[in-house]
């Protein structure tokens, strides 16, 4: 059985910093796109960023410069550290696995899902 289980989620102030981690089990995802998605009081989930099994990552524009994606292949484990936080990223963040090749973007392209993990940024 595949599970995502995330940790790390909380409460900090805008400009903060703050790291979610999601560690995988039930098969090997070394070749699995894995990565976080997030959804907003009201808003439809929204990509955040993933990392591919060749080491090539992907982010949303909103997040670029300030969320670093990083993963541990053999551990099957996914990281997101987070920097210069903002209220707008207040959010439920996801992890999530799939085997595709583009629309990286896509909700409905990935296979599973974690239950998820708040985080609110205080302004």
């Amino acid at each position: 059985q595949v599970q995502l289980i995330e940790s790390g989620g909380g409460l900090v102030q805008a400009g903060g910093s703050l790291g979610l981690s999601c560690a995988a089990s039930g098969r090997t995802f070394l070749a699995y796109v894995m990565g976080w998605f997030r959804q907003a009081p009201g808003k439809a989930r929204e990509f955040v960023a993933v990392r591919d099994g060749s080491l090539t990552t992907y982010y949303a524009d909103s997040v670029k410069g300030r969320f670093t994606i990083s993963r541990d292949y053999p551990q099957n484990t996914v990281y997101l550290h987070m920097n210069s936080l903002k209220p707008e990223d207040t959010a439920v963040y996801y992890c999530v696995a799939g085997r595709l090749r583009s629309d990286y973007e896509s909700a409905i392209k990935y296979d599973f899902w974690g239950q998820g993990t708040q985080v609110t940024v205080s302004s």
